[in-house]
Order: C-alpha cells, then sequence, then structure tokens
C-alpha cells in the first residue's frame, strides 16, 4: 500500500510534467485591409470637380398628390413683390405677404407648408436670394425652420433694440393730427411685432406722447382720466377717435378739391372773350 507522502510525492511529480505555453505577447494587427482594387479613372476623370454637395437648404417633403403642379398665377404674385434684403426692407412684412398670397392655394392632399417651401425661393433676389444659397444643404426641414433663419438674418439684434427705444420714446410731432400719430405709432408697433410691450404699456405710452389738447380730448371721452379707465375701453376710445378724424380730413379734403374746381372754373368763365360782330359795334356808335 502507498502511504499518503508517496501519493503527494507522486501528484508533484505530474504537475512539474505539464507543460504551459507562453502567452501571445504580439501586438494584434489593426491596421484595414489595404484594398488591391485599382482605380482606373485617368488623369482628367481624377481632376473633375465633385458633383455631390448640390443640393438646396429647403428640403421639400415628398407630395403624393396626383398632378400636382404650382400655377403661374401664383408664381408672378410671390415674384411681383420680392425681398431684396436691404436694411429699410422689413421682413416680418415680407412673411405676411407671402402667408398671404400662399393661403389662396388649396390643393387636396398637399400641406400648405409644403406650397410654401417650394413658393418662397421664388420670393427672394439680391443679397436675400445669395443668403439662401449659401445656406448648407438640407438644412431647413420645416416652415417654421425657414422663417426663424430669415427673420434671425434680416431683423438682427441690434434693429429689435433701435425700434424699440424708438417706441419707447415715441412722441406727437407738432403739425401731426392725432389719426397720423395713431397710425405712425402702429407702424412701429408692426414694424417690430417681437417688441415685448404688453396692452398696457403701448395704451400708456401713446396717451403720454399726445399734445395737450389730444389728451384731453381723450379725457372728455372717458368722462375723467384717460388711464384710469380698462385698457379695452382705452383702445375703442383712440380707434373711434381716430376713426372720426380720418372722416373729417377726407371730408376738408374733398371740400377743398370742389372749391379748387368751382374756383377755376369761375375764374375761366370770367376771363371768357365772345366774338362780336363788327356791325354791332358801328350800330352802338350810332
Amino acid at each position: 500500500m502507498r502511504t499518503r507522502s508517496q501519493a503527494r510525492k507522486r501528484r508533484q511529480q505530474q504537475v512539474q510534467q505539464t507543460s504551459v505555453e507562453p502567452p501571445n505577447l504580439e501586438k494584434p494587427n489593426n491596421n484595414p485591409p489595404i484594398s488591391t482594387m485599382a482605380d482606373n479613372r485617368t488623369m482628367a476623370q481624377l481632376l473633375e470637380a465633385p458633383t455631390e454637395g448640390y443640393e438646396d437648404a429647403i428640403v421639400i417633403p415628398e407630395i403624393t398628390a396626383n398632378n400636382f403642379e404650382i400655377k403661374h398665377g401664383l408664381l408672378n404674385l410671390v415674384q411681383n413683390k420680392q425681398f431684396f434684403g436691404n436694411d429699410k426692407e422689413d421682413p416680418h412684412a415680407h412673411i405676411r405677404y407671402f402667408n398671404k398670397i400662399t393661403s389662396t392655394m388649396k390643393i387636396p392632399n398637399v400641406p400648405n407648408t409644403s406650397v410654401k417651401l417650394m413658393l418662397f425661393p421664388f420670393s427672394l433676389e439680391g443679397a436675400a436670394r445669395i443668403w439662401l444659397e449659401k445656406e448648407p444643404p438640407r438644412s431647413i426641414e420645416t416652415w417654421d425652420d425657414l422663417v426663424s433663419k430669415f427673420i434671425n438674418k434680416f431683423f438682427p439684434p441690434s434693429k429689435t433694440t433701435n425700434l424699440r427705444n424708438e417706441i419707447t420714446r415715441f412722441q406727437q410731432k407738432f403739425d401731426e393730427t392725432f389719426y397720423e400719430a395713431w397710425d405712425r405709432f402702429n407702424d412701429l408697433l408692426r414694424g417690430c411685432p417681437h417688441h415685448g410691450f404688453s396692452e398696457l404699456h403701448q395704451l400708456d405710452t401713446f396717451y403720454n406722447s399726445l399734445n395737450s389738447i389730444d389728451q384731453d380730448s381723450l379725457n372728455s371721452a372717458a368722462g375723467g382720466n384717460f388711464l384710469d379707465i380698462m385698457p379695452r375701453e382705452c383702445l375703442k376710445i383712440i380707434e373711434s377717435k381716430s376713426k372720426v378724424r380720418q372722416s373729417r380730413n377726407k371730408a376738408v379734403v374733398a371740400k377743398m378739391s370742389t372749391s379748387s374746381s368751382t374756383q377755376a372754373v369761375s375764374s375761366d368763365v370770367a376771363f371768357v372773350w365772345l366774338p362780336i360782330p363788327f356791325s354791332y359795334l358801328c350800330h352802338l356808335a350810332i
């Protein structure tokens, strides 16, 4: 029989006889396989300009409607009032006009926004068209994206600041009627629709910009202090007063035109020389 010491010694000899393979320390080959395909293009072909990257900035959604086409009449309306990107142009007014024109076109199974995306490039010219052409390909996917980029380009923050200052410092001119002042004030508000002024702030600014005569007129119409009534009532009084002044101005202009034409006719009649026969003059002399 084997003793325990002999069994332990035999197991140690078996472990020593087992061969252990050394680890593979070589670095793995991460290099991509080299293509063995030969480029058979000629020198002229290799030097040709690439044909990629000519996609438009605006992505037009796929239209599934049958026989869809843009009418020439609508295209002419869009091109009749193009936006050039000049400093005095109002991009907000251009968007309002463009929306008004394109809203007249209703096509089954064709979203109105798709029609706008297709037609908007035709409403641009000059610097505005160059701006759109320089936009990255397929960078404008929705109508909201297009409006946002267009407004931010041609209505920078500095312009917003200047217009907000004009609204805040608004004053009625010396020779300006109430209607003319109200109309000019609204033009400033429309020119900067994102001015951020509340209706209360607008009414207060306009009231304090008026001369004492027009302020007294508003107070009289309000039955006291104009600023003590609700903003809705203030707006109704202003609009009513501006319409009255406008109608009176039209009546005065019409009366002046009639008087001028009557005077012209009278003067023409006063200097009309009628031919008198010579025999009649001889008879008067006798």
